[in-house]
């Protein structure tokens, strides 16, 4: 048995959660190059190096390459050391990931579920499906240490509280972070879902080492979440990126579930190309949409459009392109403010075939300033619909790695080895 960690006092002066940061960024480190890289004292960063290894945040490993002399000893970050749940609540799904502190998921679990029913009978299934992942995938010994989750709606961040949410009946108000931290007794952080979908993306998925990015999340709603100079932008109250709502020039005043007409996302969201479907079966315009309403009945999705235009129907295609060039258009004024290098487009209906995103930068690239596509990027999510999951753990673990907060967590953390099976 080896001894308990040392509890790790607050990082007044930020050196610790700078090495700790400098440490994650490289697979390993000696404290040389982490006196290079912080520009601190060799003494300094041996003090701190040593208290990050007594509390079990860094471990030694082996030795590096000598450049005369004694070879320096590496050091690691021990990603194994602790866990935490991300948890992505979107308009029609539950997906939760176990996760080490490095954000690579140990168990993971997906379901249907309508966030329509509410939040009590919502974050009690939740408890039961944590609880389910916990028994079969927390490795023994490892503390779960927080919790973060994405939710389809605006979120006070500071808080953890919904705020008036469009599609989340009984939701505005809801202590959503007091009620997992009672239940669960860690962390929680909660967040908009556009916002952990963009975080997953700068950590572990397209965007990984860029500095300036927008996430486009394309499902039942549209959202955007922004990256500037590395950090998610939030903005003032937490909405930042809520292109759903802006209104769309010259189009349709088409009813939004806020409360306005005209807006991106009631024009082009997947609730819209389902509504539209609906209306060319009913209409006869698309022989393909009637026959899927007269098997399985009047309840169509984005999904039915995106099978139909890869099937060749030609009404299917052009829902399909016309939402991408209203998608476009408000991205190319964000673009010609932000002048991002990349867009990334995720959700349901962006993941369901590539003519949405052809029509998407197709506009893009017609209507952006030539300066600001010079070296544009439009590329669809690299982690798909894990992208959510991920993210939501990445949330808690950025707060949880951050310098005010190491002090109130980390005495329990383990230096107990970790069972093979749980790190496969």
């Amino acid at each position: 048995m080896s001894a308990p960690p040392r509890p790790l006092g607050p990082d007044h002066d930020g050196l610790i959660g700078t090495l700790l940061h400098l440490v994650r960024s490289e697979p390993t480190s000696t404290r040389a190059s982490l006196t290079e890289r912080s520009g601190m004292g060799r003494t300094i960063v041996t003090q701190r190096v040593n208290e990050l290894i007594e509390t079990g945040l860094l471990a030694e490993t082996g030795h590096g390459k000598s450049t005369g002399g004694r070879a320096p000893r590496e050091v690691r970050f021990r990603r194994e050391a602790a866990c935490v749940l991300g948890i992505e609540v979107g308009a029609t799904s539950i997906d939760v990931a176990l996760t080490d502190l490095a954000g690579r998921p140990l168990g993971c679990h997906e379901e249907s579920w309508d966030i329509a029913r509410g939040p009590d009978a919502t974050l009690d299934r939740i408890d039961t499906v944590i609880d389910r992942l916990l028994a079969v995938h927390q490795p023994r010994t490892v503390p779960l240490v927080g919790i973060g989750m994405g939710l389809p709606g605006p979120v006070e961040f500071a808080t953890g509280t919904p705020v008036a949410p469009p599609i989340m009946p009984g939701w505005d108000g809801y202590p959503v972070r007091d009620r997992l931290a009672s239940r669960h007794g860690v962390g929680v952080w909660v967040d908009n879902d556009v916002n952990v979908m963009a975080l997953g993306e700068l950590r572990a998925g397209t965007a990984v080492g860029v500095r300036d990015f927008l996430y486009v999340k394309v499902g039942t709603g549209i959202g955007a979440g922004l990256v500037s100079d590395g950090r998610l932008h939030r903005g003032t109250g937490g909405c930042a990126g809520d292109i759903g709502h802006i209104a769309v020039v010259g189009g349709a005043p088409q009813p939004c579930r806020c409360g306005k007409r005209g807006c991106l996302e009631a024009l082009a969201g997947g609730a819209a190309l389902a509504r539209d479907a609906l209306a060319h079966a009913e209409n006869g315009s698309s022989s393909y949409l009637a026959a899927l309403v007269e098997d399985q009945g009047p309840a169509l999705t984005a999904s039915d459009v995106a099978a139909g235009a890869r099937a060749g129907d030609h009404v299917c295609v052009g829902l399909l392109r016309t939402a991408g060039e209203q998608i476009g258009r408000t991205l190319a004024g964000l673009i010609n403010f932000f002048n991002p290098s990349l867009v990334v487009i995720g959700g349901g209906v962006a993941l369901s075939g590539d003519l949405l995103l052809a029509s998407i930068r197709h506009s893009v690239y017609a209507l952006s300033l030539p300066l600001a596509t010079r070296t544009l990027r439009v590329e669809m999510s690299g982690l798909s619909s894990q992208a959510g999951m991920v993210g939501a753990a990445f949330t808690a673990i950025d707060e949880l790695l951050a310098p005010r907060q190491l002090s109130a967590w980390t005495h329990r953390l383990t230096r107990e080895p970790v069972p093979r099976a749980a790190t496969a």
